[in-house]
């Protein structure tokens, strides 16, 4: 993995040209086909195509070369040939693991400037604050960080069967682990309790930190954990499950996609259960 530098402001000695350019259009990025294989252009390139290019935002240095982000302004009718617009869960295996990452970060940090141009207090326009990733009100003064929502999301084991749920907007016969966002006041302990009991009515102990995963869809920070079964039966009451039951490692469900942290859950326990 090549070093990076998360800064605010690019080297003024630096030549713009040869920087790394994350083009986005709403939530799609801007990529070059080469085969299967998807490349970021340069800033150089993507000046070629004579796109309107709005809201810029520099991410940092990557190996010597600058980071930055642009938000279109207006989608192209037709781009030339190898040039294309793609959803980031698209682009996840088709460009270097290190890039995606990175383009995670440059579509949050759009969406960010974006919703923050002006004060959610008073409404006057916020600037951007010098040698910090952040914004600060011309009137009043407050400052604003980007946004990231944690969520929660875990495995729950009990006697060599996994605890696995089917969201009402899934796709037909894909279950996934239990998930859910972190309330003011509460620890994440408590979270992964009480989203499992709101789910599927399931209560849980010896609740153990697994990883973490940040999020781009929009801008969660995701943080696995391993849960014990302590007790009850499954009641669904939350609108947003459809389904919920007992797996086996013999008898799974389809699962969710390898670029997600619940299918690293679920592959661990399935190792850590000898199957």
């Amino acid at each position: 993995m090549k070093p990076f530098r998360s800064m605010v402001r690019p080297s003024e000695s630096r030549d713009r040209a040869s920087a790394i350019a994350f083009a986005f259009h709403r939530s799609e990025l801007l990529v070059l086909r080469n085969g299967e294989h998807l490349e970021l252009p340069s800033y150089e390139q993507l000046t070629q195509l004579h796109l309107d290019l709005g809201l810029e935002t520099y991410l940092g240095d990557l190996d010597g070369s600058d980071l930055i982000a642009w938000e279109l302004s207006e989608r192209a009718e037709e781009f030339p040939e190898g040039w294309e617009l793609a959803g980031l869960r698209a682009v996840y295996g088709a460009v270097d693991d290190q890039l995606f990452a990175l383009a995670g970060r440059a579509v949050q940090l759009l969406d960010w400037r974006r919703n923050h141009r002006y004060c959610g207090r008073c409404g006057s326009p916020a600037d951007l604050v010098d040698g910090d990733r952040a914004t600060r009100c011309a009137n009043c003064g407050l400052f604003n960080y980007p946004r990231l929502s944690p969520a929660v999301i875990m495995t729950v084991e009990r006697e060599g069967a996994c605890l696995l749920a089917h969201g009402v907007n899934f796709a037909d016969g894909v279950y996934s682990c239990v998930a859910g966002f972190v309330e003011p006041g509460e620890s994440l302990e408590e979270a992964v309790a009480r989203e499992v009991r709101e789910e599927t009515g399931i209560e849980v102990t010896d609740v153990r930190y697994f990883g973490s995963q940040p999020w781009p869809f929009p801008n969660s920070l995701m943080i696995g954990f391993n849960a014990q079964y302590a007790g009850g039966d499954i009641v669904l009451e939350d609108a947003e499950i459809g389904d919920a039951k007992w797996f086996t490692p013999d008898d799974m469900p389809i699962l969710p996609g390898k670029i997600s942290i619940a299918r690293r859950l679920i592959d661990d326990w399935i190792e850590r259960s000898g199957s």
